[in-house]
């Protein structure tokens, strides 16, 4: 099948009908009649079989589309990718962070560093470590904030601020008195712990640290990014070890945060494309970033 044929097959396959995938391309019925028999002819099967007025996929061509939206998805890529090497270098910025840093250390940095560059534009998006690798190869966004480093040699990874994950406790889980102060790994013996999904990058990492916990926690609930552990901790389902970031962030009223002992590290990175001279004003932003992060952590 050629990309004309593709484009097509799936309009008809959305719409339902010759005329609705004309109107959808913005072409004539005969135009996308004539592509379809064509498309056909060169299959060797028909793809569609008219039935009460309505175009019905055939099973070979229900067969067939899903190779087809593979090929879909990478020529989105590639427009994508287009789109973003037309870009006017240095008048906008492209920011990715994990969902933790999303809504902890970004928003305020973000404030404070278009102050410094009131002219700039910036945008702004959230997604999980692997997907912001991806976003950074595909050159959708020029920064990505993660706890992660990623192991891969078109990208590079600068660390800002390091940590330790924290504990956080509803209110009432331990003493007032006991608030900030470590708690040993063996005060997690039987504790009702929110897990972490097996896709975080730390969940493996945290599993191979509470191995040595006799009883180990009891995980009943698994959640796929720190906000929403501090969440379920926050309605008083659990504890959570969980980033200290996200801790911050979470109710002074309801919850508690200790550090644990000893301490599992942590650290914040902001990763880009190597060997590429990032925008000026990155730097900027990186600064403010690490600042930040470092006020944030020294408050534990």
């Amino acid at each position: 099948m050629r990309l004309r044929h593709i484009e097509i097959f799936q309009a008809i396959r959305q719409t339902g009908s010759v005329s609705g995938a004309a109107q959808l391309l913005h072409v004539s019925q005969p135009a996308v009649t004539k592509v379809l028999q064509h498309a056909e002819l060169q299959l060797g099967f028909p793809l569609f079989l008219r039935v009460r007025g309505k175009l019905h996929a055939t099973p070979e061509a229900l067969e067939l589309e899903r190779e087809v939206s593979k090929v879909s998805e990478s020529l989105q890529g590639v427009r994508r990718l287009a789109q973003s090497l037309r870009r006017e270098p240095g008048h906008s910025l492209r920011i990715g962070a994990t969902p933790a840093l999303a809504l902890s250390i970004l928003p305020p940095a973000i404030h404070q560093w278009t102050q410094h560059y009131p002219d700039i534009a910036c945008e702004l998006s959230s997604a999980h470590s692997r997907e912001l690798t991806q976003n950074l190869l595909m050159r959708e966004i020029d920064v990505a904030l993660t706890l992660q480093s990623p192991d891969h040699p078109g990208l590079t990874a600068q660390a800002l601020a390091e940590g330790v994950l924290v504990v956080l406790a509803p209110a009432n889980y331990w003493p007032a008195d006991t608030a900030g102060r470590p708690l040993a790994l063996m005060d997690l013996a039987d504790a009702p712990l929110i897990g972490l999904s097996s896709a975080d990058p730390l969940a493996a990492r945290l599993d191979s640290y509470l191995e040595a916990v006799e009883p180990a926690p009891r995980i009943r609930i698994a959640v796929q990014t720190y906000s929403l552990a501090r969440a379920m901790v926050e309605s008083g389902a659990g504890l959570a070890v969980i980033d200290p970031f996200t801790a911050l962030g979470a109710s002074t009223a309801t919850t508690r945060i200790r550090p644990l002992a000893p301490a599992l590290p942590i650290t914040l990175y902001a990763v880009t494309r190597a060997h590429e001279a990032p925008a000026h004003t990155l730097g900027s932003l990186l600064h403010i970033v690490s600042n930040n992060a470092r006020q944030a952590l020294a408050r534990l």
